[in-house]
């Protein structure tokens, strides 16, 4: 069932954190952390105060970096070498689910909010290097960030991503409401399941669910 669902699909676009990763992972720990010190530093105000914009921004913009821009001016690149400065140590290499991805009939890439150069390292310690066409960060979309329609058109026209045969795979439900605008098939990949109609999978193990599809 599940199978024939994606048997129409010959573009297969995949988010990063928390989605080639588990969450339990929590490289955002790592992330925030560093998020909150570049507003501190950049804005010049306290730590609880750069803690709540950051959140404020993220809920507003879908990216605290987007806040940070449209608000401020803030020159993205200093901020994204910054933030994105983490150990991946911790990371395990998953080789089942690197077979899963490489026997995805068609196009395979990454599209993530964060940049392509953080992309290609967590996908080195995931041992997933090599297995996709192409890596997209948010500044392939102008800085735009993911949910806006926009970011996903960026990105998309410069992939030559044919929605109506594609899938995208995400674990923040925000971000698929416009894959599937777009005529894409949606699956939330996430611990806890999301109900809505811009949804069309759910799974809390992406290597289970790539399996049901080759």
């Amino acid at each position: 069932m599940v199978k024939h669902a994606f048997s129409h699909v010959s573009h297969w676009v995949f988010d990063l954190d928390n989605t080639l990763y588990p969450p339990h992972a929590r490289l955002f720990d790592q992330i925030e952390v560093r998020m909150t010190r570049f507003v501190m530093e950049a804005l010049n105000v306290t730590r609880p105060e750069a803690d709540r914009l950051r959140k404020v921004y993220w809920a507003q913009y879908g990216t605290t970096l987007a806040g940070l821009m449209r608000v401020h001016g803030v020159d993205p690149a200093p901020y994204l070498t910054e933030v994105h400065d983490i150990s991946l140590d911790h990371l395990d290499r998953d080789t089942e689910l690197a077979a899963h991805i490489a026997d995805l009939p068609g196009r395979r890439i990454v599209y993530t909010n964060g940049s392509a150069p953080y992309a290609e390292r967590v996908l080195e310690a995931r041992g997933l290097a090599g297995l996709f066409d192409a890596v997209y960060g948010v500044e392939h979309a102008g800085f735009l960030p993911k949910p806006e329609r926009a970011a996903f058109e960026a990105v998309f026209t410069r992939d030559g991503v044919n929605t109506a045969r594609a899938a995208m795979f995400e674990d923040d439900p925000r971000n698929l409401a416009a894959p599937h605008q777009m005529g894409m098939r949606t699956v939330h990949v996430a611990p806890d399941r999301h109900e809505a109609d811009h949804i069309h999978h759910h799974t809390d193990d992406l290597t289970a669910f790539l399996s049901q599809l080759v």
